[in-house]
């Protein structure tokens, strides 16, 4: 479903850093990775400081699920900070209420505060423990395993 409509648009040249524009949401690639419409195009966003659970990963579908219930299809206002070595734009992405979607998703427990890229990020890390703490989604499980170790195992 989701496929269908990310392919009757075109890529659009990621955002320089430190520019914010608002679009709607076409696309859900999965938990942390998005598409916004940015000057009549997709634009590939990879949420910031933090890191969903791979597809294959327990938690992976529903993290990519709570994204689509949040946002797809609505307007959301993209804060560029980076573009990442794929091409995407690296951001903050705020919903209509002026939540974080980023932060949303450590505080329902559907990503880690990823400390590699967001190293004195205090609210991530807050928010993670607080999950941590409540047994909110992935934390339900007995042991969980960081996307970034279950990408490359040792």
């Amino acid at each position: 479903m989701l496929a269908s409509r990310q392919a009757s648009y075109t890529a659009v040249p990621p955002t320089l850093p430190q520019q914010e524009f608002s679009g709607k949401v076409v696309g859900v690639i999965d938990g942390d990775t998005i598409d916004v419409l940015h000057n009549g195009k997709a634009e590939r966003i990879r949420l910031h400081g933090i890191d969903c659970p791979e597809r294959n990963q327990p938690f992976g579908y529903a993290a990519k699920k709570e994204v689509t219930f949040l946002i797809f299809g609505k307007e959301v206002t993209v804060k560029a900070m980076d573009v990442d070595s794929h091409g995407r734009t690296v951001g903050e992405v705020t919903l209509t209420d002026r939540r974080s979607l980023n932060k949303e998703l450590v505080r329902l427990g559907y990503a880690w505060w990823y400390r590699k890229y967001a190293p004195r990020d205090v609210e991530l890390a807050r928010l993670e423990e607080e999950a941590r703490k409540d047994r909110r989604g992935l934390w339900t499980d007995k042991d969980p395993i960081a996307p970034w170790d279950w990408r490359h195992p040792n």
